[in-house]
């Protein structure tokens, strides 16, 4: 295919399309650094064997699928012209999406009430970790609510259509990107942990 063909609309998605996925590669480089740091530091004698994934962790798994389910359905009514369905998804994802932070911290305090710090005398490698790796992944779904709050608005003001979704296929992209990357981070911690 020559890139260099097509209308300038075509063109432009094609530029904003592909700025997405450098972005996303970076992204997830950045997470594979972090998943080769915990594969080699699982064998330090000081990581903890005792220390287990707290159980919301495991709920925040089902509440960041559903937000992207959501999303999925959000661009489908979208599609079929029902802007109402529409408005209802992408509230529920931007919903789901703050409750997966809440969970989050209250994973943190989870941790921090069994006595696991992210530093100081009582942490120890492995609580390190997952305070280190969660606490950078909420940082992107930040970035992916305030993606969705410029889906909504934008969708609000009728700026989207059947014919017109670019916006939202870039930021559906990046969400459901962040969504797998938690599952992925979740099994890591559970699994190799």
């Amino acid at each position: 295919m020559d890139l260099t063909q097509g209308t300038l609309k075509e063109k432009n998605e094609r530029a904003k399309k592909m700025m997405l996925w450098f972005g996303l590669i970076a992204l997830f480089m950045s997470f594979a650094g972090l998943t080769s740091a915990v594969i080699i530091s699982r064998t330090r004698p000081d990581w903890s064997k005792a220390l287990d994934l707290p159980q919301v962790f495991l709920v925040s798994v089902f509440v960041i699928i559903g937000s992207s389910i959501a999303y999925v359905f959000a661009q489908r009514a979208l599609r079929n012209n029902n802007r109402q369905l529409t408005m209802l998804l992408l509230l529920t994802t931007f919903v789901l999406g703050v409750l997966f932070i809440i969970l989050q911290f209250q994973g943190f305090r989870a941790l921090i009430e069994a006595g696991y710090y992210f530093t100081g005398e009582t942490s120890d490698p492995k609580a390190s970790f997952i305070f280190l790796i969660a606490f950078f992944h909420i940082l992107h779904v930040a970035v992916g609510l305030i993606c969705l709050l410029v889906v909504i608005y934008n969708h609000f003001k009728q700026k989207y259509s059947a014919d017109n979704m670019l916006g939202m296929e870039l930021a559906g992209t990046f969400w459901h990107f962040i969504d797998i990357l938690w599952v992925f981070l979740y099994l890591l911690m559970y699994f190799v942990g």
